[in-house]
């Protein structure tokens, strides 16, 4: 596929992969050799979030990173189900179709409901799980979360998100704990997947999953105890607004052994420490 205009390719250098998947031509970045780490996005991003993390890493790595349906250079169908469980499922076709073995799964924000479920139900084949400021349980009893949810399946929600581009326009910049880490052009570069309103469905479709997939994020948390074999990492923004700090406790409580790294950084802590990211990732493999 061609790069858009507005893509940096200073910013972004990768080549383009493609895999038809269900809901159309899914994106996606492999670059360099050698044991795969394979990165999961959240909302309003997609795999750009990462290249501060592929640049270094792809000299010694494998580094795969999707664009999941709806976000960034895949396809953006206005029929496609946008719920978490269908991600996964694009995910889980990906990683099966580059037949990738001993993975290390990075996943942020959405990124860990959708890739946990593949570690999951495939922890033989998931040598490190590296987690960054996400989920994966129910949020029922966030009760400030399930009323914005709530709020932004309705009418008024839907026009928020669609029409007023709230993800990229307002979410994105409450993502930074500092802001001149957002510049210009990088915030140009979540905003231009998602200039039109028919691209904002996957955006929109999160906003709802927040409350809508709770049997979904309750049935994996279920089954955390497959988790326990694989060897974890922790690095957390712990400045996020968007996720509070005490889901970063119940990651601690229910897998103490695991290792935590805390950056005064915002939700993205991938963009605000995109370097110590990296090297703790790097660091982390080399000595498991």
């Amino acid at each position: 596929m061609n790069s858009p205009k507005w893509l940096d390719r200073i910013l972004y250098p990768f080549a383009h992969s493609t895999l038809e998947v269900p809901g159309g031509r899914m994106h996606y970045v492999d670059e360099g050799q050698g044991d795969p780490i394979v990165f999961v996005h959240g909302t309003p991003t997609w795999s750009f979030v990462w290249r501060q993390q592929i640049k270094p890493l792809s000299r010694n790595y494998r580094c795969i990173a999707p664009d999941h349906i709806g976000f960034g250079l895949s396809e953006k169908p206005a029929d496609f189900a946008y719920t978490p469980a269908a991600h996964a499922d694009n995910l889980e076709q990906l990683i099966n179709y580059l037949q990738l073995k001993d993975i290390t799964l990075v996943v942020h924000d959405f990124g860990g409901p959708i890739g946990l479920r593949y570690a999951l139900r495939h922890p033989e084949n998931v040598k490190h799980l590296i987690i960054l400021n996400t989920w994966m349980w129910s949020l029922e009893s966030e009760s400030r979360i399930m009323k914005i949810s709530r709020f932004m399946a309705g009418r008024v929600g839907r026009f928020i998100y669609l029409q007023l581009g709230f993800s990229a326009n307002i979410l994105l910049p409450q993502g930074y704990h500092e802001r001149k880490h957002l510049t210009k052009d990088i915030k140009q570069h979540y905003q231009k997947p998602l200039s039109t309103s028919a691209s904002r469905l996957g955006t929109w479709a999160f906003a709802k999953a927040l409350h809508q997939s709770n049997p979904y994020f309750e049935e994996l948390w279920q089954q955390r105890e497959k988790l326990k074999s694989i060897n974890k990492l922790i690095l957390w923004g712990e400045k996020d607004k968007l996720l509070p700090l005490h889901f970063l406790d119940r990651w601690q409580q229910e897998f103490p052994e695991t290792k935590t790294v805390k950056y005064k950084a915002g939700h993205f802590v991938q963009e605000e420490r995109g370097g110590e990211v990296a090297d703790a990732i790097q660091s982390f493999i080399a000595t498991h």
